[in-house]
């Protein structure tokens, strides 16, 4: 990745504002997979241990690397005719994300929790494809040089969707009823579904990369899952080990913090309107800054130094979260918690996005994106279902502290990979 200045005509590139809607349409249903269910599971008198455990049905996020090649290699019948293979699997994931939506919206918690189970997961599927054939549309609709503005774009229409997935849903929740309020997040996928229909078609065969081999007329399983893995490697060597267990790492803490962030809110006593406003309103203006903070830092300091320190804010933000659990239902207290944390996941978020995107191979996007966001989010995601237990057995003030203990090898590991010079930690 080389430094860029960043210009007017890069924002009024219309890529930009496509990202912008494309992400939103990502984000929209993230956190009524997490985050918003377990506000919702809570009020209906859902066990502790029960909500950590629903985080599993989020492993779809997590094992999209699975499917990643066939959105990488196969056309959906009519609509990629039509459209092109990226924009087709990106308005076919959106509908079936917003059917989802509505058909877990109808389902009762308190009553039918399977039904509720089933349509989550079948709103991760989808949503999780959708991240898929996003991401890759991302990386393949400009070079390099401009991934870093793609990225701010990307955070922004992703924490404004985490706005209206958060505080939006639960003020829906609180005036009307949850099934409405799924039912209008449902519709909000309309958003995603104009900017693919007005997004340009980026489709990068790998029979088109240079030096590559003229690409088999018929879909091979085996050759679309073990070239991106290959190119991989051929690439990194065996520092790309090391980078995986980095990468995974990296925001394991979040991911466990995270669950039961929103529960202990519930357990302090505040109520729905003063979570959605201060977690969920406020949270997201702070996590904009915190993207672009991100950002600007990798820009200027470059990824190193931009790594390290999402690791050490991230910590500082568990640590915060320990200590709001004691401080009982305090609107202050919970306003510096969620400041921490919002800027933090941010600029962490926005500092791993990046990474990782450097990281791709030409031709290979969809695929080796996948595997790597998988495996970012596959050992928090099963460690998470755990979490409620933990703060059964050891209380929030405990368990927040562990989480901020995660850090300190990831630091560690930070330092080992930045030694290499194909980790990737080097670029500037």
């Amino acid at each position: 990745m080389t430094k860029a200045k960043l210009g007017w005509r890069d924002l009024a590139d219309r890529r930009v504002a496509l990202m912008l809607a494309l992400a939103f349409a990502t984000g929209l249903p993230f956190l009524l997979v997490f985050s918003t269910l377990s506000v919702r599971l809570r009020e209906a008198g859902v066990a502790l241990h029960t909500i950590g455990m629903f985080s599993w049905l989020g492993l779809a996020y997590t094992l999209k690397f699975l499917w990643a090649p066939f959105v990488d290699a196969i056309d959906i019948p009519w609509l990629a005719k039509r459209f092109g293979r990226r924009r087709a699997w990106m308005m076919a994931s959106q509908v079936f994300v917003a059917v989802a939506l509505v058909g877990s919206g109808a389902s009762d918690p308190a009553t039918g929790i399977a039904w509720t189970a089933l349509f989550t997961f079948l709103v991760a599927f989808g949503s999780a494809t959708q991240d898929i054939v996003i991401d890759a549309w991302r990386i393949d609709a400009v070079p390099d040089e401009r991934q870093g503005i793609m990225v701010a774009a990307y955070q922004l229409g992703y924490r404004l969707a985490l706005l209206a997935a958060g505080a939006g849903a639960l003020y829906i929740a609180q005036f009307v009823d949850w099934q409405t309020s799924y039912a209008v997040m449902a519709a909000l996928m309309s958003v995603g579904l104009v900017a693919s229909f007005l997004s340009p078609v980026v489709d990068r065969r790998r029979d088109a990369v240079p030096g590559a081999e003229e690409a088999p007329k018929r879909f091979d399983l085996v050759r679309a899952v073990k070239e991106p893995v290959v190119d991989l490697y051929a690439r990194m060597g065996r520092v790309l080990i090391v980078v995986l267990v980095l990468i995974a790492l990296y925001r394991m803490s979040d991911f466990l913090a995270g669950v039961m962030s929103n529960p202990l809110y519930v357990d302090l006593g505040f109520n729905k309107v003063q979570i959605a406003s201060v977690s969920k309103v406020y949270g997201v203006v702070v996590a904009i800054i915190g993207a672009f903070a991100g950002g600007l830092m990798v820009a200027r300091f470059g990824l190193f130094a931009s790594m390290l320190a999402g690791s050490a804010t991230q910590a500082v933000s568990h640590l915060t979260f320990a200590w709001l659990s004691t401080q009982g239902a305090s609107l202050p207290a919970l306003v510096i918690a969620i400041s921490v944390d919002n800027f933090s996941q941010s600029f962490a978020g926005t500092v791993l996005v990046t990474y990782m995107s450097g990281l791709t191979g030409a031709g290979f996007a969809a695929t080796q994106y996948a595997l790597l966001s998988s495996v970012y989010a596959l050992p928090g995601k099963l460690v998470a279902g755990g979490s409620g237990f933990m703060v059964e057995a050891y209380g929030y003030a405990t368990f927040f502290c562990l989480t901020a203990a995660i850090l300190i090898p990831v630091s560690a590991l930070i330092l080992v990979v930045r030694r290499s010079p194909k980790g990737g930690l080097q670029l500037t």
